[in-house]
């Protein structure tokens, strides 16, 4: 038994197979899905790894928490999940899952807090039938009808399906279909509806009633382990980095020539001019001769 990842639903969409037939998918996304601690059997008494998801402030991150992403060395998430495991699925600390967790075709449980849809009636909440439309039924056609025997047991039994609060609940929903994912994206797209509204976290387990199919990675997909295409642009980068380094280089070159003839052409222009170097030094005489009533006033004194 491997773990399973958390996911943020988007939104549902359709996507056109090969024959042209359209299948309505549901689009889940990984939102930095990481490991951020380990239950173990020899000290927990159980295994498990805690998975979190998501982004939150380091201001709005209570003290214990912030000692324990601290201690995992991730950010602080907003969803912090456990999944049970057995002792060979454990995933290191910090380990990032990634899209292609599950298996295009693969058949998953999908667990979310169901959308809420306040007080309702039993016909909506428990699908009764209703009362007769017509033969002496005049305001009750959408009760519920009797609640329970009369005198005898003097009391309603529990469970009794009747009208009350619906949705807002936990509900798994399963044997799913995976139809595509994009590990570029860290996009799951799912056949058919999942529990939850937009923005909502669901979580996604292998089928417990399907045999896990063949293939699927152990004990999870890492996200730098299993991008490899993204390897390739990371290799071509310092090459473009070269050709942008040696353009710089030839304005400099260029730059340096310019610079030379200027001076060339100072130094031209400084050996010329003499009879300025001489009006420069008369100012020099002045200074001296500006300097001596100060001299007198001290022989005065």
């Amino acid at each position: 038994m491997r773990s399973g990842v958390i996911v943020q639903k988007v939104g549902m969409t359709r996507l056109f197979t090969e024959d042209g037939q359209h299948v309505p998918v549901t689009v889940l996304k990984l939102d930095n899905c990481q490991v951020v601690a380990q239950r173990t059997e020899d000290k927990d008494g159980y295994n498990a790894v805690q998975l979190g998801s998501g982004f939150r402030k380091v201001k709005r991150t209570t003290n214990a928490l912030r000692g324990h992403f601290a201690k995992a060395k991730v950010e602080p998430k907003r969803k912090l999940v456990e999944f049970r495991v057995t002792a060979d699925n454990l995933i290191d600390i910090g380990a990032e899952l990634a899209a292609n967790h599950f298996l295009e075709g693969q058949k998953i449980d999908a667990t979310g807090v169901s959308i809420g849809k306040g007080f309702a009636g039993a016909m909506k909440r428990h699908n009764f039938g209703g009362l007769r439309a017509s033969h002496g039924v005049s305001i009750s056609h959408r009760s519920h009808g009797s609640t329970g025997q009369c005198q005898d047991p003097g009391k309603v039994f529990k469970g009794k399906k009747m009208a009350g609060h619906m949705g807002d609940a936990r509900v798994t929903t399963q044997n799913l279909t995976v139809v595509k994912t994009d590990v570029m994206r860290g996009l799951i797209m799912v056949k058919g509806a999942v529990p939850g509204s937009k923005g909502g976290w669901v979580l996604l387990r292998d089928a417990a009633k399907r045999p896990l199919p063949e293939g699927v990675p152990m004990p999870a997909a890492i996200a730098e382990l299993s991008s490899p295409s993204q390897e390739t642009p990371v290799d071509e980068a310092p090459a473009e980095e070269t050709q942008l380094e040696e353009t710089p280089a030839e304005k400099v070159v260029a730059e340096e020539a310019v610079v030379e003839e200027a001076a060339t052409e100072d130094v031209a222009a400084e050996e010329s001019p003499v009879e300025e170097t001489v009006l420069e030094e008369a100012p020099a005489e002045e200074t001296v001769l500006e300097e001596s009533p100060a001299e007198e006033d001290k022989g005065g004194e």
